[in-house]
């Protein structure tokens, strides 16, 4: 029997509109207000906007404790998680920094950025650095477009040449609810129209 599906098998329903883009990274986003304890959100809506300059976005619900400390500071740093933080990635998530400490809760290590005031993740393998240059409402959550001004990265990660090597770091995905880990790797980008060798 093939395994080709035949399209006369495929069936599908049609459901009512929703964030279906999945998987999507899930991050921790490091924030902080002059005079106050540092916090951390996480996020799954993030994502790269533009290569040059390099920008990104978050998305925030305003109700969130994160939201007005990224709006008053104009600074945030994105931090990757990994197998090892999917506790601490969770438990941001889900808790309020209005209510509890997380770097303490979590026996994560604020980390000194090289160009914002809000501190990173010493325990993330990958820590950018941005500042905010424009607010867009949207409805449940507003948007933040910012610039990164730094990226930081375990020097664990990097081979003998500066080559980085994030499938070793174990990059946590969150999709529909859940989170996973990285799959298989099937090629690099461009593979499909490399010429073979012969």
């Amino acid at each position: 029997m093939s395994d080709k599906l035949k399209k006369s098998d495929i069936k599908k329903q049609t459901w009512r509109a929703g964030n279906m883009l999945y998987p999507v990274p899930a991050v921790m986003v490091s924030c902080a207000r002059e005079g106050e304890k540092p916090n951390i959100i996480t996020v799954a809506w993030a994502g790269t906007i533009c290569s040059d300059p390099a920008m990104v976005s978050i998305s925030v619900r305003k109700e969130r404790y994160s939201h007005d400390i990224i709006k008053d500071s104009n600074e945030f740093v994105i931090n990757l998680t990994t197998r090892k933080l999917a506790r601490a990635t969770d438990y941001c998530g889900v808790k309020s920094g209005r209510d509890v400490d997380k770097f303490a809760d979590m026996h994560l290590t604020p980390g000194k950025s090289v160009k914002v005031n809000a501190p990173s993740i010493m325990e993330s393998p990958v820590n950018i650095e941005c500042k905010v240059k424009q607010i867009i409402e949207l409805g449940s959550h507003d948007m933040f477009i910012a610039q990164v001004q730094a990226v930081n990265v375990d020097e664990s990660l990097l081979d003998d040449k500066g080559t980085l090597h994030l499938e070793n770091a174990e990059l946590l995905a969150y999709s529909h609810g859940k989170y996973y880990t990285f799959g298989d790797y099937i090629g690099k980008f461009g593979y499909s129209v490399k010429k073979s060798r012969k």
